[in-house]
């Protein structure tokens, strides 16, 4: 457990951080595609261990023949598992959209649930999962979300000593208030994605890497 020094310290470090992020994406939104709730919910299931660039390009297709939890429930398991043979874990994932759409169906009336506590009730669904779709589609920003681009920040720039994605996320929201976790995530993950790359690299220059130029020797292996 941090020292009260060290929580301090990491607090501090955590508003610097979030700072530039607040600046440089303002208005956290996710990239991938849909036009309805629940694809939203499809494609972040889709998008675990996997690019939203390669869950863009399969839901092109996909989504026009899907567009409400009742499609999907009511679908050939078979005939989706074979649709999403490009995505990794497509079997699990396949099973799991179709069982959280039958839960919608079935237990919210067709609508996609509003709270944590309903939606991790879902096949497919964590925290981090039930987050990112309460920020996306009704800008409710209860928690952060930990993926893998936010681990690795959190890590480099010595915010946490967990390895477990919720823990993380206890972690980052016991430093950072509230009113700012909705730009930890989005920030992070197109930070990750555009500036700085998971690939040991000179970052020295890099924005963040200026903020506390220790991450630039700190390279945390993914797990």
């Amino acid at each position: 457990m941090a020292t009260p020094a060290k929580l301090a310290e990491r607090r501090a470090r955590a508003a610097k951080i979030v700072r530039y992020l607040k600046k440089a994406y303002p208005k956290p939104a996710s990239e991938l595609h849909y036009r309805t709730p629940f694809q939203f919910v499809a494609a972040v299931v889709l998008s675990a261990q996997c690019t939203d660039k390669v869950v863009n390009r399969v839901t092109a297709t996909l989504f026009k023949k899907y567009k409400t939890p009742q499609d999907f429930a009511h679908t050939n398991p078979a005939t989706l598992t074979k649709e999403l043979s490009s995505i990794p874990f497509f079997r699990n994932k396949a099973r799991a959209i179709i069982g959280a759409a039958q839960a919608i169906e079935k237990d919210h009336k067709g609508k996609v649930p509003k709270t944590e506590k309903e939606l991790v009730t879902l096949p497919g669904v964590g925290y981090k999962t039930a987050h990112v779709i309460l920020g996306e589609l009704f800008d409710q920003w209860e928690g952060i979300a930990t993926d893998t681009h936010v681990k690795r920040f959190a890590k480099r720039f010595d915010l946490t000593d967990a390895n477990d994605l919720k823990k993380i996320s206890k972690d980052l929201e016991v430093l950072i208030p509230k009113k700012d976790w909705k730009y930890v995530n989005n920030g992070l993950v197109l930070y990750g994605r555009y500036q700085c790359p998971a690939r040991p690299h000179d970052c020295a220059a890099h924005p963040l890497t200026k903020l506390w130029p220790e991450a630039a020797t700190r390279w945390p292996r993914a797990k």
